[in-house]
């Protein structure tokens, strides 16, 4: 996507751009449910910014320096791209170690030496670079005093803008890391290149964005041009007015309750082993006497290894052979327990352990991926409420609300398989734990997950109903029921989340693995930046030779 952007000459006014990236995904994920979970609107704390409002939004924390701070443009977004655009960071330091200290850090010159002697004026300047004489009006003098010919300047910034390093331009003198006026390297650069110098604008102003820990792209591919800027939290979840829902620390899709270097790691290990492991799954359950490998070979849940020994496909637990349509002889099934792997040899045990987890996490996956074709009949179903007049069917939106809980629960339960798998494996937390401790979190937080799990089979169920075609009475009890479901599930959530953050990672020493907070309305929707901020269309025209933006009113 190609765009013309540039700034104008003057240090006060600055003007716009965006854009660019590509992921690839190979891996299977819940991906976009953006069509099937929608949010309440309530008032969000992270703006989307668009294209047409970056530009906007980098003037408006300009400026905010700029008048606090009495600086010109070029020196406060020196300053800026050196904080991280953290405005309250470059005025804590001003307070905190003074002006000098802030602008020596950051590579802003206190010297001021424009203002050249009629006698240099009307002489000839030796460039130290090329040791050539050259006319004043041919050599450019940089804020911190050093003077070189136009020819080496330009030279020197075609190839740190070749190289990426348009953002920060040293001086080329010796031991000078004072940043180059941008105005000069501009003019420089366009009159031997324009097209270089409209690269140069694009990297200043998406220095908004790279150089921001507040603000990031949208992941989304192909890439809808956004951006999105939180407030505080940098540990959260938000979703682009595209529609793609991420997590805003690691950029990939909304993970909690599962901390982004876990899920990093899941999603790289089940790459890994994919082949192998995704035969294993799909297709056998190894013995719990013997420990063979079985594939089913019927459709019936309850199999026989060849040494004679029954067990639950599902589960892979040892049971016996009388069995009913709801229930398996000596056997429970949905939880994890650590007796299964020690008879096996290491490789085994840890093979099998993966397939545990990955398995309840494909199975759900699966079914938030279904449930996503239900919004469909539950419309249609709303309709037909709607049209049957009956005092029951005055309010329906415990239908939606309803079915947004069931999928924001899903995805929830999805994401605590790999969180388990890590938490209470040996990869991350061998030594932060002892066996007994393990077990006993381990327990206390299969106890929650097996809860959540059975009241979102319970809602998903009830929603599957033909309740649009229920007598009165009878639809007025499936709606309390649905409702206090959806209370409880949404309880039962929080509560999960709670024993991840202060029970399990909250008790552990290292701060690495953070998640993003329980939200029960929803992941927070960005939501535009004010029409305040930019009060009309950009068009670039073109006077001198310099490139210039101005603002001009019209749709």
């Amino acid at each position: 996507m190609e765009e013309d952007y540039g700034y104008e000459s003057s240090d006060d006014e600055s003007h716009d751009r965006v854009y660019d990236d590509d992921e690839e995904e190979e891996f299977e994920q819940p991906g976009d449910e953006s069509e099937f979970i929608r949010f309440s609107s309530r008032a969000s704390s992270c703006k989307v910014i668009r294209k047409e409002s970056l530009l906007a939004a980098q003037k408006d924390e300009l400026r905010r320096v700029m008048d606090l701070l009495t600086l010109k443009e070029h020196h406060a977004r020196t300053l800026l791209i050196h904080n991280r655009w953290d405005a309250d960071k470059v005025l804590t330091v001003f307070v905190e170690r003074g002006k000098e200290r802030l602008y020596s850090e950051a590579g802003i010159s206190v010297v001021e030496s424009n203002n050249l002697s009629s006698s240099r004026l009307s002489s000839d300047i030796s460039c130290e670079i090329c040791f050539e004489q050259f006319p004043a009006n041919e050599t450019t003098t940089m804020d911190c005093g050093h003077c070189f010919c136009n020819e080496c300047w330009t030279e020197h910034f075609i190839v740190q803008i070749n190289e990426g390093k348009s953002r920060r331009i040293s001086c080329m003198a010796h031991k000078c890391y004072s940043i180059c006026n941008e105005e000069y390297i501009r003019n420089l650069v366009y009159a031997r290149d324009p097209e270089l110098a409209d690269k140069f604008d694009r990297y200043l102003l998406e220095s908004y964005i790279e150089d921001n820990k507040k603000v990031k792209w949208c992941p989304s591919v192909p890439h809808c041009g956004n951006a999105v800027r939180v407030e505080d939290d940098l540990y959260c979840e938000v979703e682009c007015s595209c529609g793609l829902q991420f997590c805003f620390s690691c950029s990939s899709e909304a993970h909690s309750p599962c901390s982004c270097s876990m899920w990093e790691l899941w999603v790289r290990k089940c790459k890994a082993e994919s082949e192998n492991i995704k035969w294993i799954v799909d297709n056998t359950k190894y013995c719990p006497k013997c420990h063979k490998p079985v594939a089913k070979n019927g459709g019936c849940n309850l199999v026989r290894c060849i040494c004679g020994q029954p067990f639950c496909w599902l589960c892979g637990g040892a049971t016996g052979l009388a069995h009913t349509w709801d229930k398996i002889e000596n056997h429970s099934c949905g939880r994890f327990k650590e007796e299964h792997g020690n008879e096996l040899e290491c490789k085994q045990k840890e093979v099998w352990r993966y397939t545990h987890y990955y398995k309840r996490y494909k199975a759900h996956l699966d079914s938030l991926k279904a449930e996503g074709k239900l919004n469909a009949k539950l419309q249609h179903k709303t309709d037909v409420l709607a049209s049957r007049k009956m005092e029951a069917t005055k309010d329906n939106s415990w239908v939606s609300d309803a079915f947004y809980r069931l999928a924001q629960s899903r995805r929830i339960l999805l994401y605590s398989y790999p969180f388990a798998y890590f938490m209470f494996g040996d990869e991350l937390f061998k030594n932060e734990m002892s066996l007994q401790e393990k077990i006993i979190k381990q327990n206390l937080f299969e106890d929650q997950q097996q809860q959540l799990e059975t009241n979102i089979e319970r809602l998903s169920m009830c929603l599957g109903e033909q309740f649009s075609d229920y007598p009165e009475d009878k639809l007025l009890e499936i709606k309390i029921k649905i409702i206090n479901l959806s209370a409880l599930t949404d309880n039962l959530c929080r509560k999960l989340y709670d024993c991840v953050e202060n029970e399990l990672l909250g008790s552990l020493e290292q701060e690495t693995h953070i998640i993003a907070p329980y939200r029960s309305k929803g992941i927070d929707k960005a939501s535009e930046l004010h029409d305040s901020l930019f009060a009309g269309i950009l068009t670039r025209s073109s006077c001198g030779g310099i490139k210039v933006f101005t603002e001009e009113a019209g749709s």
